[in-house]
């Protein structure tokens, strides 16, 4: 039987086989392409926003006319890279990741690409970041806020994000899916790690069903993104 490290590092081999080869995307950007490629061969590119998700997240961006974005959770920045290359020239990003390191092996690609000037990157738990941009009076300062983090704070995130995007925009949340644990029955094997966070992305799922301050549209792009357009 298999270890859970061998497991994980089969599951990561096949995600690299998976994010090389695809051809969802054949008009991708070379400098994503390029991001892709090099997460390819990082030992958790599983984490990574896949290609098709990209393309959405680009093209989501341009149709809202968004200028003013964030994103909690970078990795290596294919989302993020997908984001900047979607805004207008002024657009601005404020990033937040607690792994600097991650970041920075995709930065190079960003700068090259032209668009590191628009990325306000901060290092560190998000949270408190977050509370400081309320109590700094920030609210509804965002059109497009992008969460691809720690799923048993996504609550947590919902509590703050829903005052700093701006009604009418829009808050999207990663991994609504997960794994397509979210509708197995209670008994079903699943990997641990899925097991562990599927309780907090199902209270997730049901929060933001119940929240009257949103319309949502869950989508099976990825590993599932919810989004959530503030209404009131």
């Amino acid at each position: 039987m298999a270890t859970a490290g061998e497991e994980s590092q089969t599951q990561a081999g096949r995600h690299q086989e998976y994010i090389l080869e695809t051809s969802v995307y054949p008009r991708e950007p070379e400098p994503m392409k390029e991001l892709r490629e090099i997460t390819a061969k990082h030992p958790w590119n599983i984490m990574t926003t896949s290609a098709d998700e990209g393309q959405f997240l680009n093209m989501l961006l341009k149709l809202i006319n968004a200028k003013n974005t964030m994103e909690i959770g970078v990795f290596t920045g294919y989302s993020l890279l997908a984001t900047a290359l979607a805004l207008p020239d002024d657009g601005k990003i404020l990033a937040m990741d607690i792994n600097r390191e991650n970041y920075e092996l995709g930065l190079p690609v960003i700068q090259k690409a032209g668009v590191a000037d628009k990325i306000d990157f901060r290092e560190g738990p998000a949270l408190p970041i977050l509370d400081q941009l309320i109590e700094d009076g920030k609210q509804g300062a965002f059109d497009f806020i992008f969460v691809d983090a720690d799923k048993d704070n996504y609550l947590n995130y919902h509590k703050r994000l829903i005052e700093l995007v701006k009604v009418g925009g829009l808050i999207g949340y990663d991994n609504t899916l997960w794994n397509g644990s979210v509708v197995a029955p209670p008994d079903a094997p699943l990997r641990k790690y899925v097991r562990y966070y599927r309780d907090f992305v199902l209270e997730l799922n049901k929060a933001l069903a119940a929240d009257p301050r949103i319309e949502i549209c869950m989508l099976p792009v990825g590993d599932g993104i919810t989004l959530c357009r503030r209404i009131s």
